[in-house]
Order: C-alpha cells, then structure tokens, then sequence
C-alpha cells in the first residue's frame, strides 16, 4: 500500500512539473504586461491583420487536411498494400524535419522546372496566402492522418461487413456507419490541426516571408516584434496567440466530453 501511495505521488508530482514548466512561461508573460499595453497592441491595425490572417489560413488549412487525411487514414487502418509501411513513416516526416527545413525544401521546388511552371500558370504560392497554407498544410498533414488512423481503428470492422451484408453499397457504409463512428476523431483532428497550423512559423515564414499587412501571420508578428526589441508588444501577441490556441483547445474537449455524454 505504502509503494502504491509513493508510486501515485511521483506520477502526480511529475503531471504537476509539466503545469509548472508550461504555465511558468505563461504567467511570467505578465511581468511586461498590463491592460493598456494588451488594448493597444490588439487595436493595432497590423496586429489585426495578421489575427485575421491566421484564423483564415488555420482554418483553411484544417479543412483541406480532413479532406485529404480522412480517406488516407481508413486505408492505412482497414487495408494492406504496397507502399503502406513507407506512407505510415512519412507521415513521421514534419516531426524529423523541422520545419524550417520544410519550408526551405518548398523553397527549393519551387525554384525547379516544375515548381516554376505551377507558379508561373497556376497558383503563385512563394510570397503569399496560398504559400501559408501550403506551409502549414503540409506541418499539420500528419498529425491529422494519425488522429484519424487511430479513430478508424478503434471501429470494429465487423460493423462495416454486416451492413454491407444487409446490401448497403461500401460509399453508404462509409459515410453513414464508419464516419459517425468517427466524430470525435474527426473534430479532435480539426482542431488539433488548427491549433498546430495557427502557430507554425518556420515553414510559413521561409515560403511566405514577413511582408507587413500580406503575409504576417500571428507567429511572425512575434517574431518581428522580438526583432524590433519591443517586449511589451512580443508578450502582447503571445498572449493573444496563446489565448486563442488554448480556447479552442478547452472548446474541443468541452464539445467532446458532450458526445460521450450524449452517447451515453
């Protein structure tokens, strides 16, 4: 009994060490704040923009990672077939490559025949919106499809079988059977990519730049911010950022916890 109570101090003395690392760095963001400071910044016509451009390009972004991780994910978890364990592995590929290099590799494509043709004639990616989303599409990309994979694979297959068995076409199936399964997968995965795509700097800001009221997004406004050596600012817009990472974060888990409930 006495090893159990000292095993159950040390878990919880360590989940206690995490709020004290993570939320040492957020209350210390106070000693260069105060109210007029936060009302100026956020009133900034440049801090603005780049709030609005954030919250459009995450939400861009999350929308066309669901898109192209939901059906990635079911066949990673119902199939097998060659190239799947080389596909399950890339998915890895944000998290060994950071995303400064990310966005250098964009860079560099960009800059070769093909890469040069898709700007040239189709979508002009290098120094605009489009070049955000594709920075943080391809950040996010992964941690959506491994969301969802696990969401999918927690449905028992047997659900599937035995309504196509009852004649119901595999599009039916799928979209009335396994994806209501799936909801909370699919809203954990939205919004988990959106918090992640609403902080991504290093990919956004070597593709898109830092150009003031075009391509500034909250994170790059931080930075040059820093660069400029304004604190009070800097902290202003972590806070602002924090803020809305963290809300939609509490939101999700509040929206969840009412699925379980309402399944219940």
């Amino acid at each position: 009994m006495k090893s159990l109570m000292n095993l159950r101090r040390a878990t919880i003395g360590a989940a206690f060490a995490i709020l004290l690392l993570y939320g040492g760095l957020i209350v210390s963001l106070g000693w260069f704040l105060d109210a007029g400071t936060i009302a100026a910044t956020v009133r900034s016509e440049r801090t603005l923009f780049s709030i609005r451009l954030s919250l459009a390009s995450a939400t861009l972004t999350a929308m066309l990672a669901l898109l192209l991780a939901v059906p990635a994910a079911y066949a990673l978890s119902r199939y097998r077939f060659p190239g799947r364990e080389l596909i399950d592995t890339l998915l890895e590929f944000p998290v060994v490559v950071s995303p400064a290099a990310l966005g250098a590799m964009l860079l560099i494509f960009f800059n070769n025949p093909l890469g040069a043709w898709i700007q040239d004639y189709l979508v002009r990616f290098v120094f605009n919106m489009a070049g955000i989303v594709l920075a943080q599409f391809l950040t996010v990309l992964g941690v959506a499809v491994r969301v969802l994979k696990t969401s999918f694979d927690d449905v028992p297959a047997e659900l599937e079988t035995v309504a196509r068995t009852l004649g119901a076409p595999p599009w039916y199936v799928w979209t009335t059977v396994t994806l209501p399964l799936v909801r909370r997968g699919l809203i954990a995965a939205f919004v988990l990519s959106w918090a992640k795509a609403l902080g991504e700097f290093g990919a956004t800001i070597m593709v898109a730049g830092t150009m003031a009221m075009r391509t500034e997004t909250l994170p790059i406004a931080i930075y040059m911010r820093l660069a400029g050596a304004d604190i009070e600012g800097t902290a202003a817009l972590i806070v602002i950022l924090v803020t809305l990472g963290l809300t939609a974060l509490y939101a999700a888990r509040r929206l969840l916890g009412r699925a379980v409930l309402a399944a219940d």
